[in-house]
């Protein structure tokens, strides 16, 4: 089983887009009961009295314009923020984050990476420090889901690999 936590800043844009496309993509290839696939956020900005926030809505409708939700595995209608937790490093076998910030964040948290589980989703499509794309303050939630998808590609190739 291949444990994957996705990681932004409030859990309601970029890590739950990548944790529906990345569902979305292992189920169409037959292999979603080889994974447990998860979000969280860095801060606690998005979550009140306990409750999170649901997935921003321009980045609800982006997965629905990539035909994401229409299955039970894909439907993202209950997902709510939540934050990023001490033991999610021991529970998790990747922790993959947005940007840097998102690093710096989960570092703080969880402690250190001594198994080396925390990267970059970009750093599986070949890049270098490169950040997806935040659009909270872009607004372009299209150029989103494309650095998610190309990272998530990237991803999938790593993990034929090892």
């Amino acid at each position: 089983m291949i444990k994957v936590l996705f990681i932004c800043h409030g859990n309601i844009c970029r890590s739950p887009m990548a944790e529906f496309i990345f569902k979305d993509m292992v189920e169409k290839l037959n292999i979603k009961d080889n994974f447990i696939i998860e979000s969280r956020a860095t801060s606690s900005e998005e979550i009140y009295n306990g409750i999170g926030n649901k997935i921003y809505p321009p980045a609800r409708r982006e997965l629905i314009n990539l035909g994401i939700g229409k299955t039970d595995y894909t439907n993202f209608d209950n997902k709510r923020a939540e934050q990023l937790k001490k033991c999610d490093y021991d529970n998790f076998d990747y922790l993959i984050c947005a940007d840097s910030y998102n690093i710096s964040n989960t570092l703080r948290i969880v402690g250190s990476d001594k198994n080396n589980k925390i990267k970059l989703l970009l750093d599986y499509a070949g890049y270098t420090n490169k950040s997806i794309s935040d659009p909270w303050y872009t607004g372009d939630f299209k150029q989103t889901s494309k650095d998610i998808i190309e990272g998530l590609n990237g991803f999938l190739e790593y993990l034929k690999i090892i």
